[in-house]
């Protein structure tokens, strides 16, 4: 059995992290509940794999007796995080996922205790969801101690992939989110917009508040009590966005959810190769004083999907080597702020 075991490995992401892992030597076993997609994956990767599903625990655990780690890809992670970390808790089998669903987060970090006691790590959110904004968020808190606010904005070139899509399906009634004082409030979603310079020629971009996975993460990292997380997009999808508030409700009922996620598997496919070759991703980070003070800094990095692969992969080997902080983490509490920066591509700069 591999110390390492990639659960939703034929999904979109998941079928690009096996691949790498295998390229590099990781050798995993390859776990999901479909047996077909499964036989097939493994064959071509020439990985051990194994058929279990999420709900049958005594085969969770005897798939995880003999691993160090378990990288979970299967989303939407609000229904697959609990019984994985469950399992994760009995095994003593360290914990990662690549969500960005800000619910999950606060759930997996009700379980810190839990997970310290038994000498276990929680880390979700090792891909893009958040490891560029997590590093950036410490970065900017390290620059500026006595910060109490926080903005972090992204902008992204890229499709998505179904699991994405079907995770946006899955909270499209959660309406918008910051945090204040320490504490997380609802908030109509696209509720604030501002101008970011993304810098490399993204001078100007038009941002608007999104309850992006940081409203609960860049807490944990930083500190720092009041996070507003915003995402690069014109006026006129700010405009819808605000409309498409008024809807919500109906977008919710089982049946449209139930339609949506149909309509979503028979369309969706996410990025292909020279999409993700040619893509970046930007990030920008302010943190400012009550008095006033400000420090601004930036990133830029590899496509979203591309970045999640090596940032996914980078955490999975240092928790394989024995660099896993117990009870729940971020992914720039666990390894610091120039984490990111080791992913191939990646830059960053200080503005202010």
């Amino acid at each position: 059995m591999s110390d390492l075991v990639v659960y939703g490995s034929y999904g979109y992401t998941g079928t690009l992290i096996a691949e790498a892992a295998t390229e590099r030597g990781l050798d995993p076993v390859l776990a999901g509940r479909e047996r077909r997609s499964l036989e097939s994956q493994a064959a071509r990767l020439g990985c051990e794999f194994e058929v279990v599903a999420l709900d049958e625990p005594k085969v969770l655990d005897m798939v995880l007796s003999d691993a160090t780690a378990v990288l979970n890809c299967a989303g939407p992670f609000a229904r697959t995080w609990k019984p994985m970390v469950e399992a994760c808790l009995r095994t003593e089998t360290h914990y990662l996922d690549i969500t960005g669903e800000r619910t999950v987060f606060e759930a997996i970090h009700d379980q810190g205790d839990r997970a310290a006691d038994a000498g276990v790590m929680l880390l979700p959110g090792v891909g893009f969801d958040v490891v560029p904004t997590d590093c950036l968020a410490a970065h900017v808190a390290q620059r500026l101690p006595d910060a109490d606010r926080l903005e972090l904005a992204f902008r992204a070139e890229n499709g998505v992939s179904r699991g994405t899509a079907k995770t946006m399906v899955e909270h499209v009634d959660g309406g918008g989110a910051v945090r204040r004082d320490g504490r997380i409030e609802r908030v109509p979603i696209a509720h604030e917009s501002r101008t970011v310079d993304f810098g490399w020629g993204l001078d100007g971009q038009h941002v608007a508040a999104i309850p992006w996975g940081d409203v609960a993460t860049a807490y944990y990292t930083t500190g720092v009590p009041n996070v507003t997380t915003y995402m690069a997009m014109p006026e006129r999808a700010v405009q819808l966005q605000r409309a498409a508030g008024l809807v919500t409700p109906l977008l919710s009922l089982p049946p449209v959810r139930t339609g949506l996620q149909w309509l979503i598997e028979q369309t969706t496919e996410g990025p292909d190769a020279d999409e993700r070759e040619r893509g970046e991703s930007y990030v920008w980070g302010e943190a400012t004083t009550a008095d006033g003070e400000r420090v601004v800094s930036r990133l830029r990095g590899p496509h979203t999907y591309a970045l999640t692969v090596e940032t996914a992969l980078a955490t999975a080997r240092r928790a394989l080597d024995g660099d896993a902080p117990v009870g729940f983490q971020t992914p720039a509490g666990a390894y610091g702020p120039d984490l990111i920066l080791g992913v191939e591509g990646v830059e960053r700069e200080d503005v202010v």
